[in-house]
């Protein structure tokens, strides 16, 4: 150190990113079977050692820690009650950059679930949950500030699914979906003004679209949209929530193009 340096110099280390916290049976093997490198410790109850006795003998070969605890030291490990008796503390996973080109995953399934300003983690991995089950790939999320990334609760409410999808972010989305129009036929969800599902041509993999829980979709973004699709119901309650909203219509379009092949 020079005589002219002080300690007003010195920059800490960045710290390292807080690990996530990933609950539940499902979320859990999943986590085991599609990013193992990424668990850092394993933690639960004794009702789930038949569940958890594969899971350590492989923490046990890479040296890895695993416990059984106690119920109150799992809620607090797990931030939560509702941790389904197993809790992996794992490397951080957040959504990845739109490449440019786009990540030829977002074209390989016939649905691709896009989220603009959706900003409840339960919603997300609802979303997620019914998009993989229902097939898809990969899920697109906004860059509006408002958006969930992937989160403890989103990873948990997902049941495993978002390790099953690729999760993609794209900084000015009525921008991106314009550029992906011609691999795909974007698709606004609306309230009304669109068609129902089975009116919507065939013959690309659909981009669907879903908005902010409270607002619906974004002025630009809509624009940016090549159709609008609405479902029509009873008129009993003005609309569903975003992630009921979303397995309806990944179902309606799923089928149809089953049914055309």
């Amino acid at each position: 150190m020079s005589e002219r340096s002080s300690f007003s110099d010195y920059a800490p280390p960045p710290r390292r990113p807080e690990p996530q916290r990933i609950s539940g049976v499902n979320a859990v093997r999943a986590l085991f079977l599609r990013r193992p490198e990424a668990v850092q410790r394993l933690h639960y109850l004794a009702e789930r050692r038949p569940v958890a006795g594969p899971l350590c003998r492989y923490l046990a070969r890479h040296h890895k820690a695993y416990r059984e605890v106690l119920p109150d030291e799992l809620a607090r490990i797990a931030g939560t009650e509702h941790h389904g008796g197993i809790v992996a503390i794992a490397d951080p996973r957040r959504a990845e950059p739109l490449g440019n080109p786009p990540q030829p995953i977002l074209f390989a399934s016939p649905i691709l679930p896009v989220l603009d300003g959706i900003g409840n983690p339960h919603n997300l991995g609802a979303i997620a949950r019914g998009a993989a089950f229902f097939g898809a790939k990969a899920m697109l999320l906004s860059g509006d500030a408002r958006q969930a990334d992937l989160s403890d609760a989103a990873f948990r409410t997902s049941e495993g699914a978002l390790e099953h999808l690729a999760v993609i972010r794209a900084d000015s989305l009525a921008q991106n979906l314009r550029r992906l129009s011609g691999q795909l036929l974007t698709v606004g969800a609306a309230a009304s003004g669109g068609v129902p599902p089975e009116a919507l041509p065939r013959g690309k993999p659909i981009a669907l679209v879903l908005g902010h829980e409270e607002n619906g979709l974004s002025p630009d973004v809509l624009a940016a949209c090549e159709m609008r699709v609405t479902l029509p119901g009873s008129g009993l309650v003005e609309s569903l929530n975003v992630a009921a909203a979303a397995a309806v219509l990944m179902h309606a379009l799923t089928s149809a193009r089953r049914q055309a092949t």
